[in-house]
């Protein structure tokens, strides 16, 4: 710029000295026709106004802020689509509540906890089980969040089908969502198997479809009484389950602890084999075998066989939570006394029959949800068998106040409140996640 100054002043002297021999007008014009050629044709005109200079620097940074400010989203949702990428919710370890982070509820503020999971009112003194978090080695698991829950469940209806576990999630849930509005009881059997909860402020029906096996088990029946032996037919699901399937939006499928037993395996009118029967020229399977058949067929009716099912029926696998039995069997002596977790490096699954177990769930779900993608059918999968693995402190033990079966522990189900109330964190996620890619929205870990 200081060359381009120095052509005009030299310039503008030639033509001053023109203008001695000419009409100042025309000096005076031709001044000015120059003067507007320089401005329009400079490389930075507004050095001639210091004031204009100052006034685009301004509108150029503001311009810079608002450059940076239209990126931080992108890179805001770059860094949570990398996230979702890397973050695996199940694979991580138990570490202590923040002073600021509490149990959601107590055994006294959420009046439908069954007596059974009531560990503190029958004496449980110990209660650090309950200062722990799940934490995924490369995320945070946001805190439950009842409101959030249940706008996404508006309308819908859910069911849990499975075992007394699978209730024992029910049951936390149920804590759970009470804090935001109190359900109305509205069904309940006289076992106490089947039971439906209605939310009428978010018209959310909340139910749990008991099954042992999922697929069709009876017992031997010896003199009238049950002998603990099942017959299992292998090609049949539940229609205690399966005839409220075209009803639901979700159904959260689960099972194993029964499977642990003597069974008798049947597909038609055929015997293919049994479970610890120990007869000759009877083909001996272990426990994981009718399981995994069990969810296959269970999947399979969910992807072809409920032809009255909705397209937007979500179906989630919650994988095999172990029990914690030290010394023996629940029958046997066996007892759960621990009160804290154990770290991942205590913990090696691939030595564990449960782990077998729930690699066995995983194999089936995997190839249901790829036939369900050709379909239309959602499948996803709350896995929660690593990070159960490590809770063996969180059952009830002695404390669960069975007065026919006193001397028995229970180590198979989960306090109320305990480390179970963490399904429905990962739940709400899995919920969250669908949500988000649906319609482009995002929940922050916090």
């Amino acid at each position: 710029m200081a060359a381009k100054g120095i052509i005009i002043k030299r310039d503008n002297n030639r033509y001053m000295n023109v203008g001695k021999v000419t009409p100042l007008v025309l000096v005076a014009l031709f001044l000015v026709s120059l003067f507007s050629l320089f401005i329009f044709y400079s490389p930075n005109a507004s050095t001639v106004f210091p004031n204009q200079r100052y006034d685009e620097t301004d509108e150029s940074l503001s311009q810079n802020e608002e450059e940076v400010d239209a990126s931080e989203p992108t890179n805001t949702a770059s860094e949570n689509q990398e996230e979702e990428r890397t973050c695996d919710l199940f694979k991580g370890h138990w570490v202590r509540r923040t002073t600021e982070e509490s149990t959601y509820y107590t055994n006294s503020s959420c009046t439908t906890i069954p007596d059974s999971k009531n560990c503190f009112k029958h004496g449980r003194a110990d209660s650090d089980f309950l200062n722990w978090r799940w934490k995924p080695e490369l995320c945070e698991l946001p805190r439950f969040d009842h409101k959030m829950f249940l706008e996404l469940v508006r309308g819908k209806k859910m069911a849990f089908i499975g075992d007394s576990v699978s209730r024992n999630h029910m049951e936390s849930l149920l804590c759970l969502l009470s804090k935001e509005e109190t359900p109305k009881d509205i069904h309940q059997d006289s076992e106490d198997r089947y039971r439906t909860w209605y939310f009428p402020k978010h018209d959310f029906t909340l139910m749990m479809l008991w099954s042992r096996f999922i697929i069709v088990g009876e017992e031997q029946m010896v003199n009238g009484s049950g002998s603990g032996t099942f017959d299992l037919q292998l090609d049949k699901v539940d229609d205690d389950w399966a005839r409220e399937l075209p009803n639901l939006d979700y159904a959260i499928i689960s099972g194993g602890h029964w499977f642990f037993r003597v069974m008798y395996l049947h597909e038609g009118d055929n015997l293919v084999g049994c479970v610890y029967c120990g007869q000759p020229n009877v083909t001996s399977y272990n426990s994981d075998f009718p399981l995994r058949i069990a969810f296959r067929t269970a999947f399979n009716y969910i992807n072809n066989g409920c032809k009255e099912c909705r397209n937007k029926l979500v179906t989630v696998l919650r994988t095999f939570a172990p029990a914690h039995f030290e010394n023996g069997a629940w029958n046997t002596g066996g007892y759960c006394n621990k009160t804290g977790p154990t770290s991942d490096s205590e913990v090696d699954p691939a030595g564990m029959f449960e782990w077998q177990v729930r690699n066995a769930q995983m194999e089936e779900f995997e190839k249901a949800r790829k036939e369900g993608m050709e379909k239309g059918h959602s499948f996803e999968v709350l896995d929660v068998t690593m990070a159960m693995m490590m809770r063996p402190d969180g059952h009830p033990g002695d404390h669960w106040g069975n007065k026919w079966m006193r001397g028995y522990n229970d180590c198979t189900h989960w306090c109320l409140p305990g480390p179970v109330d963490m399904w429905s964190e990962l739940l709400l996620e899995i919920f969250n996640k669908r949500t988000s890619l649906s319609f482009g929205g995002n929940r922050k870990s916090k």
